[in-house]
């Protein structure tokens, strides 16, 4: 029996249905990748309820395990120490994997990259008002939808850093973090297609604070010693970055988006200032590979 090559882990919080058919298009009947040579965890962060007996009833060739409820970054990495394969390959629960998706990646492993990303397409209307998508048609995103990173590398930088506690920049992160030891490729075959979701007007402004301070954490984190990166000038940045985006919302019609940016202009520059500042006077030694 030839070992276990790809270790495909898929965090999974409360959305058992469409985790069920990201499932069925991983399926060895559905993959054209040996299924002897790839295993699927998923890893679960329920709390209300967990994906375990939809997995034990329907795909017993899924191993699941539970999560550790610290948030996306963690939950990946839980996945990844039950890994048995040479090469991680993340992808999301509600995400369609197409048919040649690991095979594709599998080809790509032999050469030097020791990171990969594959293309992201949108399943609806990306364009809609408070429509939310993480597109990668052409590469140099990382989202963590769709990519791969070989084991030895992943554990050597420490994975992803668990002080992101929201799916935001978490990616990008350790995209950063990859840099320094590899180039990442991307291979537009090792395709998926990602729901395009619309965000509830009342749940996109509840998440102003946290997403605030996320972005202060992945600023504070990767901030470079020089004027414009002063604490004041992180703000200004980010005021600027979201009074674009108003600009462009109401440019385009979309008149919930727009609100959103002026809500996070008024109520989220002095959160974000607050932790800006907070990040910077204790002089936090950040993720696991600092």
């Amino acid at each position: 029996m030839k070992p276990i090559k790809i270790s495909v882990i898929v965090p999974t919080y409360h959305r058992n249905d469409l985790l069920a058919k990201c499932l069925d298009n991983l399926s060895p009947k559905i993959q054209t990748f040996p299924s002897e040579e790839y295993e699927v965890i998923v890893t679960d962060d329920g709390a209300k309820t967990t994906a375990k007996q939809m997995i034990c009833d329907h795909y017993p060739w899924v191993k699941w395990v539970a999560g550790p409820r610290k948030g996306p970054a963690a939950n990946r990495n839980n996945g990844a120490e039950y890994a048995q394969g040479e090469w991680l390959v993340f992808t999301d629960d509600d995400c369609v994997p197409q048919p040649n998706w690991l095979n594709a990646f599998a080809k790509e492993t032999k050469g030097e990259a020791l990171a990969l990303e594959g293309a992201i397409h949108p399943l609806g209307d990306p364009k809609q008002d408070m429509a939310e998508c993480p597109i990668n048609l052409t590469g140099g995103w990382f989202w963590s939808a769709n990519i791969a990173i070989e084991r030895a590398l992943f554990e050597k930088i420490g994975g992803f850093d668990a002080n992101y506690p929201l799916a935001l920049h978490e990616d990008v992160d350790i995209r950063e973090r990859l840099y320094v030891f590899t180039t990442i490729l991307f291979v537009p075959e090792a395709s998926v297609f990602h729901p395009v979701r619309l965000i509830p007007l009342k749940s996109a402004i509840s998440r102003i604070p946290k997403r605030c301070a996320a972005t202060a954490y992945h600023l504070a984190k990767h901030r470079k010693d020089s004027s414009n990166q002063s604490v004041l000038g992180l703000t200004i940045f980010e005021f600027k970055y979201h009074l674009r985006h108003l600009l462009g919302g109401l440019r385009k019609g979309k008149i919930k988006f727009a609100y959103v940016s002026f809500l996070t202009i008024i109520i989220g520059t002095p959160v974000f200032f607050f932790y800006i500042l907070m990040y910077s006077k204790s002089k936090q030694k950040f993720g696991k590979s600092d």
